[in-house]
């Protein structure tokens, strides 16, 4: 029979490899054109269908006794399985995902300039967690305006329950969240509704609990980042380990369909060779697009204030077609919410978001307190275009790690959230948010874990409490990660939705995507169509969008974030049409202005 490369392992430092499948003992031999690589002998009778399976690895060394110069692994769950049915320390399982019947040929993503993208958790978006459970909420997002939404981590993790960053299995689907299957009915139901599926991806680390990299090849190299060891990137052996991420970015393509990803911090990606990794998951994603003809996207989280992050592989840059914008984030979370203590001292003035709206990066070579240097280079704006940074009010980081999860709307009136959101809806940049946030959800969204080590849960739970240190926050509000109610307490609360205040959250939102959609200035991609104003004495900020530059005419967003009623100008305009309000309806003020009542937003057409 021929050779069942089902069960080809890369295993370089190996002398003998043996595939327990079903109980039974299989001896492996080496591949003549792939070294380093095992395949089952031509002549093997291995079992067919869905089968339990792991590897046993034999490596011998130069010193020490006999029974020490020989060395028998126990059995090993395999580096690229398919599916851990019974948690990430036992035995793999076979997964043919050609078997499943898609419906999704017509279906094509929307380009990321025209979307709005919606973070989401499938552990806490639903009480079941499930991904077929999250089926049943779609129409919710299509309703919402939804384009596009990006899953947090699904692969294989230890525990029942985890944000997913800590994920040791990488070409797993999760098994509480249903497994593979799920995960292809639940793209499938997206794309069947036209909504994108952008699934988060973490290739700078690995998990605490359950990597067995190491024991197979150098998956890992000298140093550490603030997660653990370093991906072996450029050392010897990295061939293999950089095949081991591409060859993953294609499963999900290929056999999931997603329309892209999002890079966890890719900062921590340790990479000195001439081709970044960056670069070559840029092109095997691009050659993927060109294949199916679908518009598919790379999006990276980076702290480094880069414009070579979305600069064209072409231009010598990294290729990545958008990036997260935390400086935008942290200049709007200070405008909404006041608060001013940690990383968000720098954007304490209203001329934070002002800067940030013309030039996406706030420390663009500015000095940087929190880091205690000068950080960051301007963009290029003939080359980078306002929908390659995506931007939000919240997302699991910037909610999950505050001490108490607390979420922006727990801290403000429900008219300064819907000023917030109208602020979201129609800056220049794409716009995402984060689950429950389009009905100001009362649930925290916390940090939880579920590992069985009691050891490593403490040292979890003592690291979480160190971590916020150089914040103002009361650390007696952490919340235990171990405790199986943090992670109940994070899980939506559906019933709220039509609620009072949550209906009237939720409305807002629906209205002012329908808004952005509909009004050509709010998706214009000309960083010279953009003007701004602010006061910081009195509190409030006036973004105008143009459909040219310097124009008067256009759509003015005025809001005022101050406890008194002020007049706003309108830069230029006059006659003004209204478009939203947040609030009370925006009376005539003095010559060129319009008068706000407090904490509140009103688009108008001038």
């Amino acid at each position: 029979m021929s050779t069942d490369h089902r069960f080809d392992v890369w295993a370089p430092h190996a002398r003998k490899v043996t595939v327990r499948i079903e109980g039974a003992d299989h001896p492996m031999e080496g591949l003549a054109d792939r070294p380093g690589w095992w395949t089952l002998p031509e002549d093997a009778a291995a079992p067919q269908g869905t089968v339990r399976y792991g590897y046993i690895l034999t490596k011998t060394f130069d010193e020490g006794t006999p029974e020490e110069r020989e060395q028998v692994s126990d059995v090993l769950p395999d580096p690229r399985s398919r599916r851990q049915p019974q948690g990430v320390h036992e035995l793999s399982c076979t997964f043919d995902p050609d078997a499943f019947e898609w419906h999704d040929a017509e279906f094509r993503p929307r380009p990321l300039q025209d979307s709005v993208l919606y973070e989401l958790h499938p552990g806490t978006f639903t009480p079941e967690g499930t991904l077929d459970a999250a089926i049943g909420k779609l129409d919710h997002l299509v309703d919402l305006g939804v384009t596009a939404v990006e899953l947090l981590p699904a692969n294989g993790f230890n525990g029942e329950h985890n944000w997913g960053y800590d994920g040791v299995a990488w070409y797993t689907v999760a098994e509480p969240y249903g497994g593979p299957e799920a995960y292809q009915r639940f793209v499938d139901a997206c794309h069947g509704r036209g909504i994108s599926v952008i699934q988060d991806v973490v290739y700078n680390h690995l998990g605490p609990s359950g990597n067995y990299l190491p024991l197979f090849a150098d998956y890992f190299k000298p140093g550490a980042s603030s997660w653990g060891d370093l991906i072996n990137l450029d050392g010897w052996g990295a061939d293999g380990v950089r095949e081991y991420i591409l060859d993953n970015v294609t499963m999900w393509l290929r056999d999931y369909h997603v329309d892209g990803f999002r890079l966890d911090a890719v900062h921590a990606l340790a990479d000195s060779r001439a081709k970044h990794i960056l670069e070559e998951i840029a092109e095997r994603v691009a050659q993927e697009s060109a294949r199916t003809g679908k518009d598919l996207v790379t999006i990276a989280e980076s702290d480094l204030n880069d414009p070579r992050m979305v600069a064209g592989r072409d231009r010598h840059g990294l290729g990545m077609d958008a990036q997260w914008l935390d400086d935008v984030h942290h200049a709007a979370h200070t405008a909404f919410t006041g608060e001013t203590h940690g990383y968000y001292g720098d954007f304490a003035s209203l001329h934070a978001l002002e800067k940030t709206m013309h030039t996406a990066y706030f420390h663009n070579g500015t000095y940087s307190t929190f880091r205690g240097r000068s950080h960051g280079r301007e963009i290029d704006p003939a080359e980078q275009r306002p929908w390659q940074f995506v931007t939000f009010l919240q997302n699991h980081d910037q909610v999950g790690n505050r001490a108490a999860g607390d979420r922006m709307n727990h801290s403000m009136s429900a008219d300064r959230a819907v000023a917030a959101a109208t602020w979201l809806m129609t800056q220049p940049f794409t716009p995402m948010l984060f689950m429950g946030e389009e009905f100001g959800a009362s649930t925290p969204w916390q940090f939880f874990t579920a590992h069985p080590e009691p050891e490593l849960g403490e040292a979890v739970a003592k690291g979480r409490k160190a971590e916020f240190a150089q914040m103002a926050w009361d650390h007696a509000t952490v919340p235990d990660p171990q405790d199986p109610q943090t992670f109940e307490r994070s899980k939506l609360n559906w019933s709220e939705v039509h609620q009072g205040e949550h209906e009237r959250i939720y409305q807002a939102h629906r209205d002012l995507i329908a808004l952005r959609r509909d009004t050509p200035e709010l998706t214009d991609q000309r960083w010279d169509t953009v003007a701004t104003q602010a006061d910081d004495t009195e509190k409030w900020f006036v973004l105008k969008r143009m459909g040219e530059p310097e124009s008067e005419h256009g759509v003015v967003v005025a809001i005022n974030l101050g406890e008194e009623p002020r007049d706003l100008p309108l830069m230029g305009g006059s006659a003004p049409e209204l478009l939203f309000t947040s609030g009370a309806a925006p009376e005539p003020g003095a010559e060129g202005t319009v008068r706000l009542a407090p904490e509140t937003a009103a688009v108008l057409r001038v």
